[in-house]
């Protein structure tokens, strides 16, 4: 329990908690463990509970007629699924995927709103991540519409090593292993294209990549 409660006091709108809330709200959570390949909820179906990952990889996607969008990648740390729990009948926007095993703490939607309810400070930092993921998802509306494939190549790498990166003598690596076919599902394009820019951008030293693992080393 103490691993958990080190790990939420890393969660955005926890930050702040004294330690006796954190200790009220960690046996809300319970602990499960997935395997890659599991789906976690479906695009449509109903939210009753949002999840907190201790370790693994997260995909977060929206289908169309014709190919996936990826939304996100999320690792230890991250949470998600909160939004669609917020209101008793709303279903979820997008599909969460494990692409790496590992172990993610599900908390109860009638456990989390009743925990609100005794703790309105965390309805407003709630408020101001969710806020903050809208205008993350609008800049990817306008990368889709204005940018050219390079430039949202780049950016989505550059937001990733923000997000996720290690900083090492060489650069910063993305401690994850990212597909060809993954990156094309994130700024939406085909694999072909894709693999051809990496090897363009890679050419010019921007970043290497090896054994799936990109590593920035030109952040400029």
């Amino acid at each position: 329990m103490k691993t958990f409660e080190k790990l939420i006091q890393n969660v955005y709108f926890f930050e702040g908690y004294e330690q006796k809330d954190i200790e009220l709200l960690a046996p809300l959570f319970k602990e499960r463990r997935f395997t890659k390949g599991n789906i976690l909820f479906l695009e449509g179906d109903l939210g009753e509970e949002c999840y907190l990952i201790k370790s693994g990889v997260v995909k977060i996607f929206r289908m169309d007629e014709v190919r996936e969008i990826t939304l996100a990648l999320l690792r230890k740390g991250d949470y998600f699924g909160e939004m669609a729990m917020m209101q008793k009948g709303l279903t979820r926007s997008a599909t969460a995927e494990v692409i790496e095993s590992g172990i993610i703490y599900s908390l109860k939607r009638t456990d989390f709103l009743h925990f609100l309810e005794n703790n309105p400070k965390m309805s407003i930092k709630l408020l101001e991540e969710t806020m903050e993921r809208l205008r993350n998802a609008n800049d990817q509306i306008y990368d889709l519409t204005f940018r050219d494939l390079k430039s949202r190549l780049i950016k989505i790498i550059m937001r990733l090593a923000e997000e996720h990166g290690v900083h090492s003598q060489k650069g910063i690596i993305i401690p994850f292993k990212l597909t060809h076919q993954q990156l094309a599902n994130m700024v939406g394009a085909i694999r072909e294209s894709v693999s051809k820019l990496l090897q363009e951008i890679q050419e010019e030293q921007v970043i290497s990549i090896e054994n799936k693992i990109v590593t920035v080393l030109k952040r400029d």
